[in-house]
């Protein structure tokens, strides 16, 4: 059990120490700051440790979003003060040093543990200090400001403030209007029993795989149980990040499963609509691999971009100011949100398509809807980057190499070569169309051919740091090329199970490409090398796969992709599995709604 410390004169009638039992500390009581320190000492080294003035007033969500967020290792509010155990020497370090000067770090500030905010403040230290709103969180200096304090804790509601707060606060129009307004109050219900965010997560998968189940039956019962289920796992998808908010339930574990999750269950509904397609007479299969294509590498569009602006200097372009200025035209707002068709339209789109009409139709009312938000998200990004005068960061540049993919090959070949004069961005289009070109050449081995300048030139773009203006595109545009080349190939066999077997194959890299993702979003890096070099890079496969069209039959191609999709999907999963559930994966959530 975390240990709170209450320091300072206890005031008669005080409901700190049952609000802080209700949080689920184990209060004790300091006699005066050097007890308290001889408290934080012998607290268990492996739990949270807490200050908090015994003076307090303020509502019990404040102390919860204060202390109980397991995202930081030292947090704050007015009056108290927290530490994890990975922030338990930086806090006991301040501690001592205030006991030692007797207070002399804050005179003015006669709170122990706002004295020992601001010594870790002076430290140096990452003191996270939640957004409080209309809550309210203060240490009454006397009788009259307590009474005020009350007062205004009497005037707002505590439980509808934290209902509101585990909704996000910028999310779609479908989801804010059509979903968020009761989800939150499933989210609460879990909380009240017990459940986690991770078992509604899992809840949501189980129920999206079922849609897709009943979409492969092929019938129109099928089709109308298929879409309303999906709803119902998008539901429960809102709801296990509004229980996590709510309850400030956060964790490694849940990152990973929220992060990949979404996906999965997207791509298996794709795969379900497809088999019901196929019961009916009709391949679509295509189709779904086409928009699980188009689908990804938006996403790679939203990353790659956000990964290379997010911390770049001179950060504006009238671009930029041109969408600030119709943001305060509020239905401008949403119409710019629902046309980027985001996962809460896009789903409900899905849903009601697959209901009242065909697989074949719901596919391609998809890709075009995705291929005109891909487009003007595109765009704007582009104008963004050409407008804007901005420095991009190594670390940017970094992370930009890691999500491009490239393996041992482009490697080698670019130890062998110069740099593009163009630049990487030429290079990249440069072989990407040398490669489509190849593909629908219609000559067995110009594929191979095509493939290999590709890959020559995927080693050409790296040569140089990814600083460029529009060098966020490389990596979406190896996604494109990449994937593309499986699609086309797989559909020039002309054979039953090619086009399955090509999706399989897509969902194992795609999922490689998003654990990338997610690594690079928390800090802890790209995937070990080694993974890189066991699955081959992405020109590597590129060129593996138009090596096995032309070497094989059209059946013997398809068992390849078969063997191929599974052999990467077992390395990628292991180590993705590994690395998650270690200790040294970062927490990363997720506040924007994916595209």
């Amino acid at each position: 059990m975390s240990t709170a410390i209450l320091t300072g004169q206890p005031v008669p009638g005080s409901s700190i120490e049952a609000d802080l039992r209700s949080l689920g500390f184990d209060v004790l009581i300091a006699a005066d700051a050097a007890d308290a320190e001889r408290l934080v000492a012998e607290a268990p080294g492996d739990r949270r440790v807490a200050l908090v003035d015994a003076r307090f007033v303020g509502h019990v969500h404040a102390l919860r979003l204060g202390l109980t967020d397991p995202r930081f290792s030292l947090a704050a509010v007015p009056g108290a003060v927290t530490a994890q155990p990975d922030g338990r020497v930086t806090l006991t370090r301040a501690l001592a040093r205030e006991n030692s000067t007797g207070g002399g770090t804050a005179v003015a500030v006669d709170s122990l543990p706002d004295r020992i905010v601001t010594a870790l403040a002076e430290d140096g230290a990452d003191v996270h200090r939640p957004e409080l709103g209309s809550l309210v969180a203060a240490v009454p200096a006397d009788p009259q400001a307590r009474n005020e304090a009350r007062q205004a804790v009497a005037e707002v509601d505590d439980e509808a403030v934290r209902l509101k707060s585990a909704v996000k606060s910028r999310d779609g129009f479908f989801t804010t209007y059509f979903i968020s307004p009761y989800s939150r109050y499933i989210a609460r219900w879990c909380a009240r029993r017990g459940l986690t965010p991770n078992q509604v997560t899992t809840a949501s998968l189980i129920t999206a795989l079922i849609a897709a189940a009943c979409a492969a039956t092929g019938t129109r019962g099928g089709f109308v149980a298929a879409g309303v289920l999906l709803i119902a796992s998008f539901v429960l998808d809102c709801t296990d990040g509004q229980l996590a908010r709510y309850s400030l339930q956060y964790s490694t574990l849940g990152a990973w499963l929220d992060a990949t999750f979404d996906r999965a269950k997207e791509y298996a509904y794709y795969a379900g609509l497809a088999l019901g397609a196929a019961r009916g007479g009709d391949d679509v299969w295509a189709l779904a691999l086409g928009a699980m294509i188009l689908q990804t590498c938006r996403h790679v569009v939203d990353f790659s971009f956000n990964e290379a602006n997010h911390d770049a200097t001179a950060n504006t372009s009238p671009t930029a100011a041109l969408s600030g200025r119709l943001d305060s035209v509020g239905w401008t707002v949403w119409v710019r949100r629902m046309i980027v068709l985001p996962i809460g339209e896009r789903w409900a789109m899905i849903a009601v398509l697959t209901a009242v009409t065909t697989p074949r139709i719901t596919f391609y009312v998809l890709l075009i809807g995705c291929a005109f938000a891909a487009t003007y998200t595109t765009a704007g990004r582009v104008l963004r980057s050409l407008t804007r005068k901005a420095q991009r960061t190594d670390r940017a540049a970094g992370a930009l190499a890691d999500l491009a993919d490239n393996g041992p090959l482009a490697g080698l070949l670019a130890r062998a070569g110069r740099a593009p004069l163009g630049g990487p961005l030429v290079a990249a289009v440069a072989g990407t169309v040398i490669l489509a070109v190849a593909l629908f050449s219609g000559v067995t081995w110009a594929p191979v051919a095509g493939a290999f300048v590709y890959a020559v030139a995927a080693g050409q773009a790296l040569q140089r740091p990814l600083k460029g203006a529009l060098d966020w595109l490389v990596p979406p545009l190896f996604r494109a090329a990449e994937y593309g080349t499986v699609l086309i190939l797989a559909a020039k066999a002309d054979v039953n199970g090619a086009l399955p077997a090509a999706f399989g194959l897509v969902a194992a890299v795609a999922y490689h490409h998003y654990d990338t993702v997610y690594r690079i979003r928390g800090n802890a890096g790209a995937p070990p090398a080694w993974l890189v070099r066991a699955v081959g890079g992405q020109e590597g496969r590129t060129l593996l796969v138009t090596v096995l069209a032309a070497a094989l039959t059209a059946a013997q191609f398809t068992v390849a992709l078969t063997v191929l999709a599974v052999a990467v999907a077992l390395v990628v999963l292991l180590e993705s599995i590994r690395f998650w559930v270690s200790a040294g994966a970062p927490a990363v959530h997720d506040e924007g709604e994916p595209a």
